[in-house]
């Protein structure tokens, strides 16, 4: 009843409902003894509601989404003193359970001797006081293991987007974290896979020049002039006031030079004295904590007769204790935690959040690209995998409590993971231990950082922010690659430069989408031809020991050569193979297309177009006669010149041959390689309608096989099937009827529009060509003689051209139900011997409900040619 229904309500609102398969009635098993196969495979084409049953979880799924959320309690529940000792402990080597404190690195101390310093510079750099600094690198790593699926990465404040003062740092990092927790939960950690490592590598390299150049000012003590302005104003500004250094410049410039000279000297005894490597690690890696302690204490010496609050260069002198009024919050965090003064619900209304807008998309893009490319890189290297989507749930989370102790926006540091990784950390717990020797800092050592020298914490951050830059070699294998993306990454260390952080991303991010889109926008599909190829092993062709006879287009040849098998190349060698191999033509009229970037709306036109005018160039029309008057010729197809008509007048031929290489053959099929395509849409398939209709027309009045090879997804079969691709055509018995669009501007109307007018008229004009040249057949006699040509002609032979141009006669269709047989012997496939029986089943591979669709293109170039051949039997047979 409910089918009945659907039937009237679709008729009411003129819908017309496809028709049922022609070639569904198969399954039943008394149709298909012809087909001598043991197995019958009937496709039934996806359904929407099936679609979007997929999409609905199940219990079990909706319990290991659950359980996802929280990574910890997969490994949590095994933890051991092993896995203690590696993440206090550097666990590369532990001798019966005793710790060498030479050759192992205390990794959760050193990761948190290491956090300090640098989280320190870094709110400097923001303009922020230092204990912000602390405050997000403690969140950072207490919160993270909770849901993280890395071992390696230490969360951290990065230099790269400390630029805002402390309550918008606060709200923009609870608001990116919100963004990107909301990413996450939903699963769509698939989103940075936009972001090319173009765009990843110009940003870093510009971030870390801004940075670097943002510091000098502060290292060398100069003043006078902006650092919020852009880097390449501050570098000018920079030279023109080199004139006002100060005793900064001593205490920075010597502290970057040790720091440099402490790596170099260590991974020089690395390389040359081995069995030294792990303490020379060890010493490099708190390098930065070395020169801060160092310079602190000379700091100290000069400054402490002096009066408080004055010192012979900048230091931090008093941390501040805090920026808010005593709330509720404030006071319960300070009475648990005295040492957060700062602590407090971070200020959001519509005014910040107006204001933040623009800073947003950056914020979020940089938090989710410098974690993920440093946690997916170091999961590479230590041989385990990350899931993108809960590193952002981990991020996200984290970014959203910081700010209520007084942090902002935090992200993985590479520095600090690098040292982490090096040290053989063994599980993300190693991050309370970090987050223990922050809190220690906070607490203990506040006295201590009112004798740290600014330019040696700008000297912190140049040296850190220095590996950032990729190097040349880098960008030369960048060149090696892909060079037009060596123009993207100048162009967005370019205008990171010149312009800011911000617009760099965006430049690099839109410039990559921008390549892709031309790539797909005109990207063309290439025609292919057939080449016999061996496999050979050293001397030894492979496979020679199982040679098995097969017809002359399969796999491979017969027994009594050596085995071989087709493949199918580009016909203009643009692969790149040898351009001295000769390929053969797959077969007279037949055409092998493969596309390129796949077949969807933006590419369709652009490769169909290719298509066709290939094809017109490689081929002639069918009806030579096609235009019977000049005033019939269409106004870009004018024809022959006068004086071609006059010389064709003489010697008695049509004049449509005087312009035509009639050597070359008529448009008999076309095969499409869809193995790069795995979805189709309306507009791709509307234009593949168009274009077969346009060579149907071309190729009138004999028919144009469409035969699709590798298709590898339902959808696409059903949207293809739905259009009447996979079925063989059959000529209609009156006048030739276009294929009905999906949507096409020149159809609106109906039967009344402007497509369907025009069909007519041709149609008009092709039944009153065909009985003018029927008359004028049975005057000369043409007809007899037109048979007689008929009968001597071979397959292979081109059509015989003369004063009629074509014949008026009966033609087989291009495959009969029992044609199909021909590709479905094609589809074959042995599913191996049966255990009970002890035989070989043969099925079909495809369903044989759409025989035009092929497993791959050696059996549509099988179908195509029986095709073709077959139609000229039915020729002969018919005469």
């Amino acid at each position: 009843m409910t089918s009945g229904v659907g039937h009237k309500v679709a008729r009411l609102l003129g819908i017309q409902l496809q028709p049922k398969d022609p070639y569904h009635h198969v399954n039943d098993p008394r149709e298909t003894a012809h087909f001598n196969t043991d197995q019958t495979f009937v496709e039934e084409s996806p359904r929407v509601d099936d679609f979007f049953l997929k999409l609905v979880p199940s219990g079990p799924q909706v319990w290991r989404y659950l359980v996802s959320l929280f990574p910890f309690l997969s490994w949590i529940g095994y933890y051991n003193l092993q896995w203690l000792a590696g993440d206090l402990v550097a666990g590369k080597e532990l001798n019966a359970g005793l710790l060498n404190p030479v050759t192992n690195q205390r990794t959760g101390i050193t990761i948190g001797a290491v956090v300090v310093p640098q989280g320190m510079a870094y709110a400097r750099l923001a303009n922020l006081d230092v204990q912000f600094g602390l405050y997000s690198s403690f969140m950072g790593v207490l919160v993270y293991w909770f849901f993280a699926t890395s071992k390696d990465i230490t969360i951290g404040v990065s230099a790269s987007k400390a630029r805002l003062g402390h309550v918008i740092a606060s709200a923009l990092a609870l608001l990116a974290g919100a963004v990107v927790v909301s990413i996450g939960l939903i699963r769509c950690g698939w989103i940075v896979d936009i972001i090319s490592l173009t765009s990843l590598s110009a940003f870093m390299t510009g971030s870390a020049i801004c940075i670097a150049v943002g510091q000098v000012p502060s290292l060398m003590g100069l003043s006078g002039f902006s650092t919020r302005d852009p880097t390449y104003l501050v570098f000018v500004n920079i030279l023109k006031h080199l004139n006002t250094a100060s005793m900064d410049a001593a205490m920075g410039l010597s502290a970057l030079a040790m720091l440099y000279l402490i790596r170099g000297v260590c991974m020089w005894i690395g390389t040359h004295y081995p069995k030294h490597q792990k303490l020379a690690f060890f010493i490099s890696t708190l390098r930065v904590v070395f020169v801060i302690v160092l310079y602190t204490l000379i700091s100290y010496l000069v400054n402490r007769s002096l009066p408080r609050g004055t010192a012979r260069f900048k230091i931090l002198f008093d941390v501040p204790r805090g920026m808010y009024q005593p709330k509720v919050w404030n006071r319960l965090v300070t009475d648990v935690l005295p040492g957060f003064q700062n602590a407090a619900v971070p200020v959001i209304n519509t005014s910040i959040v107006s204001n933040l807008m623009g800073y947003l998309p950056a914020t979020v893009v940089v938090l989710l690209i410098e974690h993920i490319a440093i946690s997916k890189s170091f999961g590479r290297v230590n041989n385990y995998r990350i899931n993108p989507s809960q590193e952002m749930v981990a991020i996200g989370i984290t970014n959203m409590m910081g700010p209520f102790l007084g942090g902002y926006a935090a992200t993985g540091s590479f520095s600090r993971t690098a040292i982490k990784s090096k040290a053989g950390v063994r599980t993300p717990f190693a991050g309370v231990i970090t987050a223990f020797v922050v809190l220690l800092a906070i607490y203990a050592l506040p006295a201590v950082f009112y004798y740290i020298p600014n330019a040696s914490l700008s000297a912190v951050i140049i040296h850190a922010v220095g590996d950032l830059i990729t190097p040349p070699n880098t960008v030369y294998q960048f060149w090696l690659v892909s060079p037009f993306e060596v123009l993207i990454f100048f162009v967005g260390v370019f205008v990171t430069i010149f312009s800011s952080i911000e617009n760099g991303i965006y430049t690099t991010v839109l410039l990559s989408a921008a390549m892709l889109l031309f790539r797909i926008l005109r990207s063309n599909g290439r025609f292919l031809g057939r080449v016999k190829v061996q496999s050979m092993l050293g001397n030894r062709v492979i496979g020679n020991d199982r040679q098995q006879p097969v017809p002359g287009y399969g796999t491979f040849t017969g027994s009594q050569e050596a085995p071989t098998r087709n493949i199918f190349l580009p016909i203009t060698h643009a692969d790149g193979s040898n351009p001295e191999i000769e390929l053969d033509n797959p077969y007279p009229g037949i055409f092998i297309y493969r596309f390129a970037e796949g077949f969807s709306y933006p590419n369709a036109g652009n490769s169909l177009e290719h298509l066709v005018e290939h094809i017109f160039a490689h081929t002639r029309r069918t009806n030579l006669a096609h235009f019977d008057r000049p005033g019939d010729r269409p106004w870009n197809e004018p024809g022959p010149s006068r004086k071609d008509m006059k010389a064709a007048a003489a010697a008695g031929v049509d004049a449509g041959i005087m312009v035509v290489d009639v050597s070359l053959p008529t448009l008999k099929a076309v095969i499409l390689d869809f193995s790069s395509v795995n979805h189709v849409d309306i507009t791709s398939v509307q234009q593949l309608i168009d274009v077969r209709n346009q060579l149907d027309r071309y190729a009138s009045p004999d028919i144009v096989d469409w035969h699709i090879a590798c298709i590898n997804n339902r959808w696409a079969k059903r949207a293809l099937a739905a259009a009447g691709f996979g079925y063989p055509t059959v000529v209609p018995d009156g006048p030739h009827r276009r294929w009905r669009s999906i949507f096409s501007v020149a159809e609106i109307g109906g039967s009344h529009s402007a497509a369907a007018a025009a069909e007519v008229e041709v149609n008009e004009k092709e039944i009153a060509r065909s009985r003018r040249q029927t008359a004028a057949d049975v005057e000369v006699g043409n007809k007899q003689q037109q048979q007689q040509q008929h009968h001597h002609r071979g397959p292979n032979d081109p059509k015989k051209v003369g004063t009629g141009g074509s014949e008026s006669v009966p033609r087989k269709s291009t495959v009969t139900f029992e044609d199909a047989v021909l590709s479905l012997h094609q589809k074959r496939m042995s599913l191996g011997p049966e255990l009970h029986s002890g035989r070989t089943v043969v099925a079909p591979v495809h369903g044989i409900n759409r025989p035009l669709f092929h497993v791959d293109l050696t059996s549509a170039l099988q179908s195509a040619v029986a095709n073709v051949e077959g139609r000229y039997e039915g020729l002969e047979e018919h005469h």
